[in-house]
């Protein structure tokens, strides 16, 4: 059975991000789910108007197999400040389901308390004064894994996070064939 992702977009979410990870994973059959607050077009940071699959209110984390959070500055604000993805988040942490963050989006789940004490991630270097009080241990690396918990740096990484969530989700075998049909050397 094809894993199931959740990828929610607010206002000011990264286009790269999220459409890159949409797009590889789907590349590699996961299933993808975007959601929305509402069902209205979701503007983007770059400007770009988007439709999410569903809304928030209509996720069950049961569901999904994974999370991923692109990041956008703006885009990371309104996550980090919507009760609904709070919700879905700590379902994720209590499950230890994957729960992937990129660019300012890290900061959402160190605002929950999901990347706490000295846990490792990345993100952008600049966004880090989102969660300035909470907790984690931030390095340079483009990737960082910590249990269940995936970070990655910011745009320039979208490509290269979304095919280590692929593999982790669908095998080297897959990510690999869809590397290869991207021609990504």
């Amino acid at each position: 059975m094809a894993k199931r992702v959740f990828i929610p977009l607010c206002t000011g979410f990264e286009e790269m991000e999220a459409i890159i990870l949409i797009d590889v994973l789907r590349r590699g059959n996961v299933e993808v789910i975007s959601g929305g607050k509402t069902k209205d077009p979701i503007l983007a940071a770059r400007k770009t108007l988007h439709l999410a699959d569903k809304v928030f209110s209509e996720i069950k984390p049961t569901e999904f197999d994974a999370i991923l959070l692109p990041g956008g500055l703006e885009g990371s604000k309104q996550l980090m400040n919507d009760p609904e993805i709070s919700k879905i988040l700590n379902s994720f942490q209590s499950e230890k389901k994957l729960i992937g963050a990129i660019c300012a989006a890290p900061n959402v789940l160190r605002n929950l308390d999901i990347i706490t004490g000295e846990d490792p991630f990345t993100a952008f270097p600049t966004s880090l004064d989102l969660a300035k009080e909470k907790g984690g241990k931030y390095l340079t690396q483009r990737i960082v894994a910590h249990n269940h918990v995936h970070t990655s740096v910011g745009p320039g990484s979208a490509f290269e996070f979304a095919l280590y969530i692929l593999e982790i989700l669908e095998g080297k075998e897959v990510m690999e064939t869809v590397k290869a049909g991207l021609q990504l050397t």
